[in-house]
């Protein structure tokens, strides 16, 4: 799917705020409620827009420490790659993991409510799958959090 300047005007107001009625979003983006309407369902069909979520306050919900794990896997079967998978799916405190190159196979990103809330996790993981290295680093300061696609590339 081709994406123009509308488009990107459209995305742009979702990111930040998905709440916007048709309305209010056809009028931002200098479009008719009609025009508007149908470019938002035509980025739903093409999966450029993926779905709306709410953004919650992690801290205020008791999850405000956010722990990068940087985990070496000490093998690369398609065995251990699923029960690895599988355990990360099982745990809701990891809230990203990610395949890397270099000398890091995965990193992890959890949210927790403390270092013991971390060491409860630490010990869940072990216990779920063999791993060479597993270390771990906590976040001292957010500087930037983002859930915005820059959209530059489209």
């Amino acid at each position: 799917m081709a994406i123009d300047e509308f488009d990107r005007a459209i995305l742009r107001e979702l990111q930040r705020d998905s709440t916007h009625s048709v309305e209010d979003l056809a009028s931002r983006v200098n479009l008719s409620r009609n025009a508007c309407w149908r470019r938002v369902k035509l980025l739903e069909e093409a999966g450029i827009i993926r779905g709306r979520v709410a953004l919650l306050d992690a801290a205020r919900l008791k999850a405000g420490l956010t722990v990068l794990i940087r985990i070496r896997a000490g093998q690369h079967s398609a065995e251990w790659s699923q029960r690895f998978r599988d355990a990360i799916q099982a745990l809701p405190e990891i809230v990203g993991a990610y395949r890397t190159s270099g000398e890091i196979d995965y990193i992890l990103r959890a949210r927790v409510t403390d270092v013991a809330a971390y060491d409860r996790l630490y010990q869940k993981l072990i216990a779920r799958v063999d791993m060479v290295d597993v270390a771990a680093s906590f976040v001292m300061e957010e500087i930037k959090d983002t859930t915005e696609v820059p959209l530059g590339y489209a």
